[in-house]
Order: structure tokens, then C-alpha cells, then sequence
């Protein structure tokens, strides 16, 4: 079961002046967090809380592999492509919370980093992470045809009914889908995404 999808920008380097913080984009929480009752506004509080320290960790996760490489994380968005762009070679990883805080029980993270963007999937530790990973690299370029660049160096903005359709699609009620190349096909033409690599 997949709980929660977190689109995010990273932002930079941690303690480097004049760099932006963590920001989550767009998330999407599916059923309830293991060990959440569904309930009302302290629920739903409680769940935006989660995400953001999973987007955090994962923004951690980004700026360590950034470093690591030897590249310096760059504050602002590049253009983003028009045609759609192929992720085979970005980089991600997965890392798991223990129970405790943020959730009651021990997920797993699984992230992909794609232009100056990062999205990741919070699922079951039991769940097959291989999938998760596919999941994202089939998910993140359509989600980068829903971007919608504001001004130059003013950041991004995501239309959430696309990137809602999407996710009913490929992830419907936080469950993964083995996604062939027909099934992919036939989401784009309904979604109106151009044909992706």
C-alpha cells in the first residue's frame, strides 16, 4: 500500500545563504496513515505535518546524492522541457522511518529527483519496492507536463486536477499498478499527455 505522494522542491544546500528552503509542491495522502484514524481538521493537520517531514528527509536525501556527485544544487527551477523528458538515469534511493515520529508505524521512502524537482512515494516497508521505484519514474514526467512555470525565476505551479487524475490512474487508492506500455498509452490520450519515451 502506498500512503502518501509528496512532489517537492528541494531547494539548496543546506546552510548557504540566500538559498530557498524545502517546499512540497503538491501531496496526496491515500486512506489513512498507518496507525491514523480517519477523523477531522486535527487528522488532516496531523497528516500535512507528516509530509512535510518526509519532504524534508527526502530534501536531505537530494542535497547528500548532490554533493556527493560534486554538483552544487542549483535554487532555481531550469526551463522545463515540452516534450517529455525520460528519467532511466535520474537519481533516487529509498530510506525508511522508524515508528515513532512522524508516523505511528515504520514506512519506507522511496524518492526520485528529476530537474530541480523531487517526488516520493511513503509505502509499507513489506511493500515491493522495485514497483515503487517504476511507479515513479512512469509518474514524474507526466507530472512535469502538469508544470506550469510562473515567471522566470519565480518558482513552479502544479495543476492539482492533473496531477489528481493522474494519481487515480496509476495509483488508485494508494494501490501500485503493474503499468505496461498500452496501459501508459491509453492514460495519456485520456489525460492529453503528449506520448512519452
Amino acid at each position: 500500500m502506498v500512503w502518501a505522494f509528496v512532489l517537492l522542491s528541494p531547494g539548496g544546500q543546506a546552510g548557504q545563504a540566500g538559498q530557498a528552503p524545502c517546499r512540497v509542491l503538491y501531496a496526496r495522502a491515500f486512506g489513512t496513515s498507518p496507525g491514523t484514524p480517519l477523523g477531522g481538521p486535527r487528522q488532516r493537520l496531523r497528516r500535512k505535518e507528516q509530509l512535510l517531514v518526509v519532504a524534508r528527509q527526502v530534501a536531505s536525501q537530494c542535497q547528500l546524492l548532490q554533493s556527493s556527485l560534486g554538483r552544487l544544487s542549483s535554487p532555481q527551477l531550469p526551463q522545463l522541457p515540452d516534450e517529455p523528458v525520460s528519467l532511466q538515469d535520474a537519481p533516487g534511493g529509498l530510506f525508511q522511518m522508524p515508528p515513532g515520529d512522524p508516523f505511528p508505524d515504520r514506512v519506507t521512502v522511496v524518492w526520485l529527483s528529476v530537474l530541480a524537482l523531487a517526488c516520493a512515494l511513503v509505502c509499507d516497508p513489506q511493500e515491493n519496492l522495485s514497483l515503487a521505484e517504476i511507479t515513479l519514474r512512469r509518474l514524474a514526467p507526466r507530472l512535469l507536463i502538469s508544470l506550469r512555470l510562473l515567471s522566470p525565476g519565480a518558482g513552479v505551479l502544479l495543476r492539482p486536477d492533473a496531477a489528481d487524475a493522474l494519481l487515480d490512474r496509476l495509483l488508485p487508492h494508494g494501490q501500485m499498478l503493474f503499468l505496461n506500455e498500452r496501459f501508459l498509452q491509453a492514460v495519456d490520450r485520456e489525460l492529453g499527455i503528449k506520448a512519452s519515451r
